[in-house]
């Protein structure tokens, strides 16, 4: 247990409102004339710049916290440290924010894997951030932040009609191994750690039911990656047009 618990709910208002305020300076820089055009576009233009901003500070982030205390590795219910739990705190707030974006934008319906998905999130992080427990764990799973760096880019270059660049067909590649890397990889490494809660009446039972349902959700979306970049004869033009987290 660390030596004291930082005041939750302060840290979890500041970064919420950090990441509106991060939103609202993003929306003022200029739109490419294909996304300015369509007001969805527009605004899963400015939902993914705040995702894309989330995802290099709280990726590096979560880096930097496994270098700095290694027993994160390891000891996932136990390990503790301020920067982790800070970063558990800064991204709970990016979900709480992004939810509401969601949700008063009027694209529950288009977005309701990413509500879902953000519920199961704020449910794992609360355990760190009010019970001080498993921060090293949400700390593991922040390391598919980087991962979604390259997975952002690639979305809002498929919002902008940009498939046809070199850097569209790099970054597929790349993103390819860093799904690999920092998605399945770790996921499939927490899912190995949590499997000894299996059976228990404890707070690791209800994390692993949780990340058994990521799981799940990932393995859903790997598939509709490689059937969209790398087999996308097999992908009806129609389908899935409006989930947002297809694009």
């Amino acid at each position: 247990m660390p030596p004291m618990l930082l005041p939750a709910l302060p840290l979890l208002l500041g970064a919420t409102l950090t990441f509106r305020a991060v939103r609202h300076a993003l929306c003022r820089l200029p739109l490419p004339a294909h996304v300015r055009a369509d007001p969805l576009r527009t605004w899963r233009w400015h939902n993914l710049l705040v995702s894309f901003a989330h995802s290099i500070v709280s990726g590096i982030w979560a880096l930097l916290c496994i270098w700095q205390t290694p027993e994160m590795l390891v000891e996932i219910e136990k390990a503790w440290s301020l920067s982790g739990y800070l970063l558990v705190c800064f991204s709970a707030g990016y979900f709480i924010h992004d939810t509401v974006d969601i949700v008063i934008s009027h694209q529950s319906r288009a977005s309701w894997e990413y509500l879902v998905h953000h519920v199961m999130a704020m449910g794992a992080f609360f355990s760190g951030i009010f019970w001080s427990r498993f921060v090293g764990g949400g700390v593991l799973t922040l390391l598919v932040e980087v991962s979604n760096i390259f997975l952002t880019i690639r979305m809002m270059m498929k919002i902008n009609n940009a498939q046809h660049l070199l850097l569209y067909r790099v970054n597929k590649y790349i993103n390819l191994v860093m799904y690999f890397l920092f998605r399945l990889a770790p996921q499939a490494y927490l899912t190995h750690l949590f499997l000894g809660y299996a059976g228990q009446r404890t707070l690791g039972t209800f994390l692993l039911a949780i990340l058994l349902m990521l799981d799940v959700m990932i393995l859903v979306y790997f598939s509709r990656l490689l059937r969209s970049d790398f087999c996308p004869q097999r992908v009806p033009s129609h389908q899935h047009k409006d989930k947002f987290l297809t694009e």
